[in-house]
């Protein structure tokens, strides 16, 4: 099989294309897609690899791409990417106990404060379990609003749902959150949103 010259020529300059769409509008956004998948995942290196997984099908894609929202077009392949790492895995939990134990026991001058490290992981562990417990539609939303600071359209856009769905899924999310913290004895008080 010979391949033209005016073969390569059009396989180079699409590929010159495809690598500048990739660099102006994926590269930017690896950030957060990488705090996106930290809050998805139970340890930094399963992040990195959500968001290499997310950048590759990106690259692959990227011709499919219309130029328009490309933070909600990234984190609807995230979205996916992780929903099959999911299927593919055992369900983990989003907090590793002895990072919690080694966060929570740094002090301001870094001595362990006994009293700050119990009640800080006690919060720690019932945040954690109350945020595990909510139904996935809820979890995916309060993630994305709470933990990773997107906006309300930016979160519809990339669970391909409608704002509305956005924001009562946030408000029932936090709800159960806020009883369940309740039921351990935890006060919670109303956020400003």
């Amino acid at each position: 099989m010979t391949v033209g010259l005016l073969e390569v020529e059009v396989t180079v300059a699409t590929l010159r294309t495809r690598y500048e769409v990739f660099a102006q509008y994926v590269l930017p956004e690896t950030e957060v897609l990488y705090r996106v998948a930290r809050t998805l995942t139970a340890q930094p290196a399963d992040a990195e690899d959500l968001v290499q997984e997310t950048l590759l099908r990106a690259y692959r894609a990227v011709d499919r791409f219309d130029g328009e929202h490309p933070r909600a077009w990234l984190l609807t392949i995230l979205r996916n990417a992780e929903h099959n790492r999911h299927r593919r895995r055992r369900p983990q939990l989003l907090l590793d106990p002895e990072q919690a134990m080694e966060r929570a026991a740094e002090h301001e001058d870094g001595a362990a404060d006994p009293a700050h490290v119990i009640v800080d992981l006690r919060f720690t562990t019932e945040v954690s379990a109350a945020f595990d417990a909510l139904p996935e539609k809820y979890r995916e939303v309060v993630a994305m609003v709470d933990v990773d600071g997107l906006g309300y359209a930016e979160a519809a856009a990339a669970l391909g749902v409608p704002i509305g769905t956005v924001m009562s899924r946030l408000h029932r999310g936090r709800k159960q959150i806020r009883r369940q913290l309740t039921a351990a004895g935890i006060t919670v008080g109303r956020g400003s949103r």
